[in-house]
């Protein structure tokens, strides 16, 4: 499996909030957004984007105009019947066993989903195995370190509001592990962090904004993206 089963079905018992801007989901709302803004229109007629972890489509408004043909994967029950709702060409799959073809992705999107995977180096081979040459990786993670596990599971346990149980501290990810997992299936990664605007937080949860901006930070110690090609 891709995600923990405990997990798998919170996210089947949450399904009603995935397009609450202030539901349990908020945040995933921000990371789509932010991770959007890495993906390039499509160069190709009938390019495809295929959205591993795809939940309930949240990138899904934030590409729509890229023209691309978007599929999600997504392990859940419930996220790929929401997903269809917005347009997303949605399949129950496993990330660690997709049932796409090969080489059928112009981009590989994989965002919040490789800190729940148990094989890590598997999942990036079938995310790098569904790309075309010169198509594009593009992900973003939490990062395995102590300040990363502090916040992401212990802090984060003890706010209200925020689902529990989500992250399992022994799958935050290395950060080198899997730039050479990439690179051994012919993408170069290139990382950067990522955080919420602390200005935009406050304005958030005192309900004067719909939304959260992401900031590029110069560690990637905590939250970060990811982008790389395929080789040709």
């Amino acid at each position: 499996m891709c995600q923990p089963q405990t997990v798998t079905a919170l996210y089947d018992d949450l399904a009603a909030q995935w397009w609450r801007p202030r539901g349990a989901f908020a945040m995933l709302h921000w990371l789509a957004e932010a991770r959007a803004r890495l993906i390039p229109v499509a160069r190709r007629p009938g390019a495809v984007l295929v959205d591993l972890g795809c939940g309930g489509g949240l990138l899904a408004p934030h590409v729509s105009g890229k023209g691309y043909l978007h599929v999600g994967v997504d392990l859940s029950r419930e996220g790929p019947r929401v997903a269809a709702e917005h347009g997303v060409k949605a399949v129950r799959g496993d990330v660690l066993n997709v049932p796409l073809r090969p080489g059928c992705a112009d981009v590989v999107v994989a965002g919040e989903i490789l800190e729940h995977v148990p094989d890590l180096p598997r999942a990036v081979a079938q995310a790098c195995g569904l790309l075309r040459p010169g198509g594009l990786l593009v992900l973003d993670t939490l990062a395995d370190t102590a300040l990363s596990r502090f916040i992401t599971v212990t802090l984060a346990d003890r706010l209200p509001g925020v689902p529990h149980g989500v992250h399992d501290r022994d799958r935050l990810v290395d950060r080198a592990a899997l730039v050479d997992a990439c690179a051994r299936h012919g993408v170069r990664l290139r990382l950067r962090g990522i955080r919420p605007s602390a200005l935009d937080l406050v304005a958030w949860a005192l309900g004067g904004r719909g939304g959260v901006r992401m900031l590029r930070v110069p560690t990637t110690a905590v939250l970060f993206q990811g982008s790389g090609t395929k080789e040709a």
